[in-house]
């Protein structure tokens, strides 16, 4: 029997297929002790089960490239740190061995055990990482019953659940699952985000009862544009999906189309949409599509995942190869922005820090490490004499930082040139606006910087103390908030009145629906992810740039979220 259920909608697309229904996670497992010639076999099972999960996860690592795999190994990185955290492990041994509990039973009172120390903590940061440990508990208790009927995605089906990891996602898709519908989230989450640049439709906030109404095997059909869930469609509702999905077809054509087409206002202005990338996959799309060059190049993925630290030569032909295959465009190249929440086997980021979001990360670990700056920057400075190369500087708060790492590439630059190096006369030193403190007191600073980049993902959650990976707070975590934009707009009028170049790098950039409010502010140039760049240079085509400009004024008057959303279906073009 029919039945019509409303969402919001998280990734575009519409599809018909096979309900798959998975429980709210609860590691609900009754007490079971074991008898003292079973103490061996059982930690043999626990300690496979561990072995299978940290095996799973190093696949995945492997097998994902590019901005793919910077959105998913946060929290792969993350879970392996948990997976191997040797207070996890003992005190599952230890249950075991003295309590003469199951595995099972083992994982439960581990979980419990480090939750309430977690819920008893005053920062909601610590709070907010209760559910990765349930995720690796989860993988865990998965892989101790895997043939019990693990879980798989199968083609055909829309997975239905409260939450999904961005991790899952990722290997759901190549399963062949069609959709995703979840009773919690936000159009704004870390797995939202994700299901958009794979192109993989979702609804997110479906309402709890469709966990009660929908069986394994139910019909089902998702609209991930408007969050409509029609269960058992009837034959109007089909006849609308296959609309929807001719409609997308079409546009996915027309969208093809723009790969030559230049990014240009319907007043004649000129916008420069650059990609983020971390791979050559990423920079051979990002130079099929016409990007005006690499907005934001993380180095990160040289450190992670490994026992040693790059040397010099590893990453100059890396930064060389990048420069290279941009034929003339200009590159930006991060300085590695490692951290607890990023986090690397070589020791260089810290693993026990009270909070790792506001720790040593960024410009403030090469800081700490100048041994690690001056091998990195010799092999960015070299790689700067096969083409344009500009540095972006991540985590900025003060001036003394940038004037720092100045002073090291002016005595490194002579060095090298010493060396019979050929680096470029000069290259264009950048600060990334991401730490409110940076954006505040941007006047201090703004005259030894070339150009800036504002970073809206973790702008947004330090200006509004909403961490963005907690799904709890996906209503609290949102550009679309007066302070963010006056913030915003702040610093694109200061850059622009010393005539220094400024992007948004974040994944406000890379969604279209923001891109009239940015226009308005007076941004110029996006750096966004390959995926959605066509999607950005259709919208922008379709604006008159004056007439966004000059709603500016009414834009920064908004006083809440609704105004704000208000103004932008003012501004959608005719």
């Amino acid at each position: 029997m029919r039945q019509a259920f409303n969402g919001n909608g998280a990734s575009r697309g519409s599809v018909l297929g096979r309900v798959r229904v998975r429980l709210p996670h609860a590691l609900e497992v009754d007490e079971e002790l074991i008898p003292d010639d079973a103490i061996e076999r059982e930690l043999a099972r626990l300690h496979a089960a561990v072995d299978t999960v940290r095996t799973e996860m190093q696949e995945l690592r492997e097998r994902l490239h590019g901005a793919l795999a910077h959105e998913v190994g946060e929290f792969l990185d993350l879970h392996s740190l948990l997976l191997d955290d040797p207070e996890l492990l003992q005190g599952l041994d230890d249950l075991i061995r003295t309590g003469h509990y199951s595995a099972d039973y083992a994982l439960r009172l581990q979980r419990d055990r480090i939750a309430s120390v977690f819920q008893e903590m005053d920062d909601a940061y610590f709070r907010s990482r209760i559910e990765d440990i349930d995720q690796v508990i989860g993988r865990v208790h998965a892989a101790l019953h895997r043939h019990e009927g693990e879980l798989k995605g199968v083609a055909g089906d829309i997975l239905v659940t409260d939450t999904v990891a961005p991790a899952e996602i990722a290997q759901l898709q190549a399963q062949g699952v069609m959709g995703i519908v979840t009773t919690t989230g936000s159009h704004l989450s870390h797995s939202a985000i994700l299901a958009r640049s794979l192109h993989l439709p979702m609804v997110v906030g479906a309402p709890n009862v469709v966990l009660q109404k929908l069986n394994d095997g139910d019909t089902l059909m998702i609209d991930g544009a408007s969050g409509l869930v029609v269960l058992e469609p009837n034959a109007e509702d089909l006849r609308e999906h296959r609309g929807r999905v001719r409609d997308y077809k079409r546009e996915r054509k027309q969208l093809h189309r723009l790969r030559r087409e230049p990014t240009r206002t319907r007043d004649g202005v000129d916008i420069k949409l650059y990609a983020n990338a971390e791979s050559r996959e990423d920079v051979a799309e990002a130079h099929a599509l016409g990007a005006a060059g690499i907005g934001l190049y993380r180095t990160e993925f040289l450190y992670l995942q490994r026992s040693e630290l790059p040397d010099e030569e590893e990453q100059f032909r890396a930064y060389r190869d990048l420069v290279l295959g941009m034929t003339g465009r200009t590159v930006t190249i991060r300085t590695v922005d490692l951290g607890a929440d990023k986090a690397d086997r070589t020791g260089l980021a810290l693993r026990d820090e009270p909070n790792p979001a506001m720790g040593l990360r960024g410009i403030r670990l090469s800081l700490a490490r100048p041994e690690v700056m001056e091998t990195q920057l010799r092999a960015l400075l070299r790689a700067s004499g096969y083409g344009p190369l500009r540095i972006l500087l991540p985590m900025v708060s003060d001036r003394a930082e940038i004037e720092g790492v100045r002073r090291e590439i002016a005595r490194v630059s002579t060095e090298l040139r010493g060396e019979g190096h050929a680096i470029a006369d000069a290259v264009d030193i950048g600060a990334m606006i991401e730490v409110p403190a940076a954006a505040i007191a941007l006047g201090s600073f703004i005259d030894i910087v070339d150009f800036l980049s504002i970073g809206t993902n973790d702008l947004v959650q330090y200006l509004l103390a909403a961490d963005r990976i907690n799904e709890a707070l996906g209503e609290l975590y949102t550009p679309l908030h007066p302070a963010v934009v006056r913030l915003m707009r702040d610093v694109i009028r200061q850059a622009q009145a010393r005539g220094i170049p400024v992007s948004v790098c974040g994944e406000m950039a890379g969604d279209p629906v923001f891109a009239p409010l940015l226009l308005a502010m007076g941004l110029q140039e996006f750096s966004l992810h390959p995926g959605t760049l066509l999607e950005l240079r259709q919208v922008i085509r379709a604006h008159d740039l004056a007439t966004l400009r000059g709603r500016c004024g009414s834009l920064l008057r908004a006083r809440d979220r609704a105004g704000l959303e208000r103004w932008m279906e003012r501004c959608q073009p005719a």
